[in-house]
């Protein structure tokens, strides 16, 4: 079995081989010249310094022109392809458009344009002519129109108003008396209207039942000269008030030093979920069992939040020197770099805060994992040998132990004395479905001692379901990578099939990196990859990796899902579940789908942290792609976007991961389905309510 990951900078080619499994194949187009000497009688031996290629809303379009010769195309922008690309005689081929590889984020661009260098010589026995004409090529992108209802102008307080309250000490604009008789009341309004006192600066309000409002600067005077008056019922200041809301704090950042390079948990709002534990402690320790290639238990950052050897860590692997044994301490894949297992760890338990440093230059805090103080603790189980595999048969015996079901390794009986809630798998492999069942079997009896088994999708790409991601029972996480703006969309290397229940952030694809996010390390641009603990086997101390797959995406649901338990929002690991794919971002086509499943994960809005922000947006997610068209006058928007099925959403951004309008969000939400049949859609008016 393979194990899907790709780590930066050093161990690219385990995604790279993967993605590149299945390659096309292409044949080098012939030479312009040779092969091209049949006369096509009556046809030019030259052609035009330019022409011009309208694909108009099409999905593709033939050019076509009449040539006696050879030629060939280049140039070719990433949003077209040509098929043939070259040839000899009449010219013909044909230009197919992917809008989603070119259409940019702020959806502003209602058009598609390049030059394609059409490169031709002439047949040699009419002419000896030769060039380069440029083909003009252009293609509409599709039109999405709608307004925004008017709260955009005027954002309403961060929660509903739901009473009063005075604001600090009130101040008074002026005093409210009441009289304990209607006669006694009349009397003084007669009194009080004819009095010179107006002339001071008293007067006086329309009544309401026996209760005057006095308008006065001397509240003070005012007040004990009424409560001098036999006939008053009491007297006092008019004061201030403000609407009762409850106070926002900001989203708690924490200081550990490679923080700020771990930008998915951002992205799932883990913000404002931390913030909601540093107030509220979470207090229901949970385990969370990470079958991988064992752990470093001697990484300073992940001190204190790992079972080991003696508490139910074990290695069952029998393939190499290492195991069968209660140290699953992770020895290194020959010729590797890092240490998979405890990058999958960190991304769950890596600890806040400060730590002696372990070797002269290392941090001395790290980075966080999602579970920050929380009291979740990782049960490693080591199933990935030396030499960067595993057998079928270890993995099903990894997840029964995990469980809580004894197995039997070499002779030897093994109980696990901390039965996992959460058991978390970043390895799995193409494996036909029949070849499958002994995981699949495992993954069931699993699921019925109450574990949710969650499973890395796979990184190939290329639709075909890995296992035991793919088992009935498993939860198949799909990858996520941020865009230009933040936004989530389906990472390029990640398996999609319709077992895929729930998508996450991996990062980046390491064979064509994004630097959205503008990190740095050490004075270098880095990618948008995900950064977790990991080892440095030549210097054999701690270090820190940025790696990207499903493997960096599965931990952070097996995360979620313990929080869950471990805060007590819900009770079973199936109610953890549910409430992930209840409270997840939905991306593209309605509904579940084999990219990204019931969608991204949400950390806040399962957990229900409240609110640390209050930013509007407007944002349209693609199956492939995302965009943030800019609202005009009136909440009027219109944005230019590629084919696809679309989830338009409006509204306010509480959690503080830049993306308003999620679920328990006051959104207006929408979708829309663009194509060729379809190139032009408005939406109306999108209501914004809570």
């Amino acid at each position: 079995m393979q194990m899907n990951r790709a780590s930066l900078p050093a161990a690219l080619l385990g995604l790279t081989l993967l993605l590149t499994a299945c390659p096309q194949t292409t044949t080098p187009p012939p030479d312009p010249v040779e092969g091209c000497t049949a006369t096509n009688a009556g046809a030019p031996t030259s052609l035009a310094a330019s022409a011009s290629v309208n694909a108009g809303t099409a999905l593709s379009v033939v050019y076509q022109a009449p040539f006696d010769g050879s030629w060939d195309l280049s140039n070719l922008p990433d949003w077209l392809s040509a098929s043939p690309l070259s040839g000899c005689g009449t010219i013909k081929t044909t230009l197919s458009v992917n809008r989603s590889a070119a259409a940019p984020h702020a959806a502003d661009q209602p058009r598609l344009s390049a030059d394609v260098t059409l490169s031709w010589t002439a047949n040699p026995q009419r002419s000896q002519t030769s060039g380069d004409t440029t083909l003009k090529v252009s293609a509409d992108l599709y039109t999405l129109t709608g307004q925004v209802s008017g709260v955009v102008a005027a954002a309403p307080p961060v929660l509903p108003a739901a009473a009063l309250r005075v604001n600090g000490a009130p101040t008074s604009r002026g005093v409210i008396v009441k009289y304990k008789t209607a006669a006694a009341f009349s009397s003084a309004v007669s009194a009080l209207s004819n009095s010179p006192l107006t002339a001071q600066g008293l007067a006086l309000s329309a009544p309401a039942g026996r209760t005057l409002t006095l308008r006065t600067q001397n509240v003070a005077a005012t007040i004990e000269a009424l409560k001098a008056d036999p006939n008053v019922e009491y007297a006092v200041p008019d004061a201030v008030l403000r609407a009762q809301a409850a106070d926002m704090q900001a989203p708690y950042v924490p200081a550990d030093q490679y923080a700020p390079l771990q930008y998915a948990y951002r992205l799932m709002g883990y913000g404002a979920v931390w913030r909601d534990m540093k107030n509220a402690p979470y207090p229901n320790q949970v385990t969370v069992a990470v079958i991988d290639t064992g752990v470093r238990f001697d990484h300073p950052d992940l001190a204190g939040r790992l079972w080991k050897s003696g508490e139910g860590a074990l290695d069952i692997v029998t393939s190499d020197a290492y195991g069968p044994d209660t140290d699953p301490t992770d020895p290194g894949e020959a010729g590797g770099d890092g240490s998979h297992g405890t990058h999958v760890t960190g991304i769950i338990v890596a600890g806040e805060g400060n730590f002696t440093a372990p070797c002269s230059g290392c941090s001395t805090s790290g980075v966080v994992g999602a579970a920050l103080t929380a009291p979740l603790k990782v049960l490693p189980v080591r199933v990935i040998d030396h030499f960067g595999n595993a057998s079928e048969s270890d993995v099903a015996q990894a997840i029964r132990y995990a469980a809580g079901e004894t197995i039997t390794v070499k002779t030897v009986n093994y109980t696990n004395p901390h039965p996992a809630k959460i058991i978390n798998l970043s390895l799995g492999g193409p494996i036909s479905a029949d070849a499958a069942q002994p995981l699949c079997d495992a993954v069931k009896a699993a699921s019925d001692k109450g574990a949710l088994v969650v499973v890395a999708a796979g990184n190939g790409g290329a639709g075909q379901p890995y296992y035991p991601a793919a088992c009935s029972g498993a939860v198949s996480v799909g990858s996520v990578r941020p865009d230009e703006g933040g936004l989530p969309r389906p990472a390029e290397y990640s398996e999609h099939y319709a077992q895929v229940a729930l998508a996450a952030y991996g990062g980046s694809d390491p064979s064509s990196p994004t630097y959205h996010f503008n990190l740095q390390l050490n004075g270098k641009s880095v990618p948008d990859s995900v950064f977790s603990t990991s080892w440095d086997y030549q210097k054999n101390q701690p270090s820190y990796q940025f790696e990207s797959g499903t493997s960096q995406a599965a931990p952070q649901v097996s995360a979620l899902a313990a929080l869950l338990l471990s805060k007590g929002v819900v009770s079973t690991a199936a109610q953890a579940l549910q409430k992930m794919e209840d409270t997840a971002t939905d991306l593209g086509t309605q509904g579940r789908d084999e990219y990204s499943g019931y969608g991204v994960i949400n950390a806040a809005a399962a957990l229900g942290a409240p609110a640390v922000s209050n930013t509007f947006t407007l944002s349209i997610l693609g199956d492939h792609a995302t965009f943030a068209p800019l609202l005009g006058a009136a909440g009027r928007f219109t944005a230019y976007l590629p084919d696809g099925n679309f989830q338009v959403l409006a509204g306010y951004d509480r959690s503080g991961n830049g993306l308003g309008g999620e679920v328990s969000e006051p959104r207006a939400k929408a979708n829309v389905t663009l194509g060729p049949s379809k190139p032009a859609a408005d939406l109306g008016t999108l209501n914004v309510s809570p």
